[in-house]
């Protein structure tokens, strides 16, 4: 502190003095031409200063480091190491993770392994811990974790609080485990999770401490919260795409309560788009004031999390910067990280370096054998429900369909995009699972398999044949979990997954390539998502309307309950 005090007061040399720099000011919204000086990691001042080391910015623009506020690393389908080395070079330098896909599979340990493999990088990585694991008892789930785990793992120096409270029917109706849960984090934050919620029972929501939001898909929606105190998370997932609709919500006094969030990104879309940085391109497109954008990923996130120390260029703050050679196109030219240099030129100047992962972490698809016959569906009724998907949402409708038979069982019918798909827990090897039917995949031939399915992760499948079908959970089954495409009996393309079945062990770059090339035959089987698998992902996900499936049925999430597939 001494030797800080004297740097700022110009006694003693900095260590890095970055000059001529167009510097953006996010208290103000203004933008000044200037020094900033750095020692020790953190800024010292700004002004002129000597220091050890100079480097002329050229009137490049400099702002603090992005920080996502709700983000699962697992959905980026590679290890923390190679999500970090992802982000950096898109200037996200601190992000806040909920690990609950991992911790649905693995529970504790999964998210030890996530806090281990989450030190020591070139982005600083929070947590917020899993409220609901199980997220909801319509599902089989690898773990379950109580108040009192939860509270075990709270002491770690990077444990924030509480994450997304998705049980809000759990908090409705006084479930005294979910209580329990949130009085044990009532001194810390809690994340909310409550799409759809209104009138008294959202009063209800947050009146036991839940702070913000992500689940808002209307701006109606995301007022209304707003007016009742939370801080809303605008998100562009990769599935769920709300930041357009929602950025019309952003005025002089909203502005303060909103973050950004990616919530869920695949690698592809990382490396092709960008994270934090392709919002802040896509909001200033969308008449946002440049200098606003940048805050709502800066100073925001890092008042509401309680992060002191970033968040914005000031004296005393960690030296997490980005500079931009333009603040409407966001193109990152280079970062710092703790006042050094880890992306120049947009090259990431060193790869973390990879951490061991637990054997049981590895183990962690649990199936038995499946044959045909297992997906076969005897007519018992002449209306079925189906599971209706809205392109770019994780939402879905709930349909009532007359389904195509044949000699006494239901077949897919490609004609009006109506096909077969199954749930099956992986767990511990019950063989329990469930067969339906969705539609909205335009699927034409073969199946499409993954262990990535929100959020107890057991294996979801859709399918044309019955074979193709247990040919991918065969496959996946052998590779101990990921994602895959067959047809006509041949595996097409796959990308194994052995952490947890959510990470690859491999380069960000190889399973790049892989997600790209199953997305080719992908198309390939007709299908007309843009991303299948993670909308196959989002199909389990007991907790989001309006109607979805697991392995112990259909799922009326509006009403929490298991409904049958043919109506009576």
């Amino acid at each position: 502190m001494k030797d800080l005090i004297q740097v700022a007061r110009g006694e003693k040399k900095a260590d890095l003095l970055l000059k001529n720099a167009r510097i953006v000011n996010v208290f103000t919204g203004t933008i000044s031409s200037g020094n900033v000086s750095i020692y020790n990691g953190r800024i010292a001042g700004i002004g002129d200063y000597e220091a050890k080391r100079e480097i002329d910015l050229k009137e490049s623009y400099l702002t603090p480091g992005f920080i996502d506020s709700h983000v699962h690393i697992e959905s980026s389908m590679v290890s923390p190491e190679e999500f970090a080395s992802i982000v950096i070079e898109h200037g996200t330098t601190t992000v806040v993770a909920d690990p609950h896909e991992i911790a649905n599979v693995a529970g504790k340990a999964g998210i030890t392994y996530m806090l281990e493999a989450s030190k020591n990088l070139p982005v600083s990585i929070y947590f917020m811990l899993p409220s609901c694991v199980p997220a909801t008892h319509l599902e089989t789930s690898g773990a379950t974790l109580s108040a009192s785990d939860l509270r075990s793992l709270s002491k770690e120096k990077s444990i924030l609080g509480l994450a997304e409270m998705m049980n809000f029917p759990g908090v409705l109706h006084c479930d005294p485990i979910v209580l329990e849960k949130l009085e044990s984090f009532e001194s810390k934050l809690i994340d909310g999770h409550a799409p759809g919620l209104s009138g008294k029972d959202l009063c209800a929501y947050t009146a036991v401490g839940i702070y913000s939001d992500h689940e808002s898909t209307t701006p109606e929606e995301a007022l209304e919260k707003l007016r009742l105190g939370m801080y809303i998370m605008l998100r562009e997932g990769t599935a769920a795409k709300d930041l357009k609709k929602l950025l019309p919500i952003i005025d002089d006094f909203t502005a303060p309560r909103c973050l950004l969030s990616t919530d869920d990104r695949h690698p592809e879309d990382l490396i092709e788009e960008g994270g934090i940085d392709l919002l802040l391109r896509m909001a200033t497109r969308e008449g946002i004031h440049p200098i606003r954008a940048i805050q709502l990923a800066t100073l925001n996130p890092a008042n509401y999390f309680g992060l002191k120390d970033r968040g914005a260029i000031s004296p005393g703050r960690i030296a997490d910067l980005v500079i931009l050679d333009d603040l409407k196109t966001v193109k990152v030219n280079s970062v710092l990280k703790d006042g050094q240099i880890v992306v120049r030129e947009g090259e990431l100047l060193l790869k973390p370096e990879k951490k061991s992962v637990p054997v049981k972490i590895k183990n962690s698809t649990k199936i038995r054998e499946v044959k045909p016959d297992h997906f076969e569906i005897p007519v018992q009724g002449s209306k079925c429900r189906v599971v209706d998907i809205i392109p770019n949402e994780i939402i879905t409708k709930q349909a009532v369909v007359f389904p195509k038979t044949k000699g006494g069982r239901i077949v897919s019918d490609i004609e009006r995009d109506i096909i077969k798909i199954a749930v099956i827990e992986r767990h511990s090897g019950t063989g329990n699972m469930f067969v339906g039917l969705v539609r909205g995949f335009g699927l034409k031939s073969g199946a499409l398999a993954s262990s990535v399915a929100h959020d107890a992760h057991n294996i979801v499948v859709v399918g044309i044949e019955e074979m193709d079908m247990a040919i991918a959970v065969n496959e996946l089954r052998r590779m101990g979990g990921g994602l895959i495409a067959v047809r006509n009996g041949e595996v097409m393309s796959s990308l194994p997954l052995p952490i947890a079945g959510l990470m690859s062990d491999r380069p960000v770059e190889e399973v790049y390539e892989k997600v790209r090339h199953l997305e080719k035959i992908s198309a390939g089987l007709g299908l007309k998502l843009r991303e299948p698998f993670m909308t196959l992902s989002f199909l389990s996900l007991a907790v989001i309307p309006e109607l979805k499936i697991t392995d112990k049925g259909l799922v009326d999430v509006l009403e929490a309950k298991i409904v049958d597939l043919f109506l009576k």
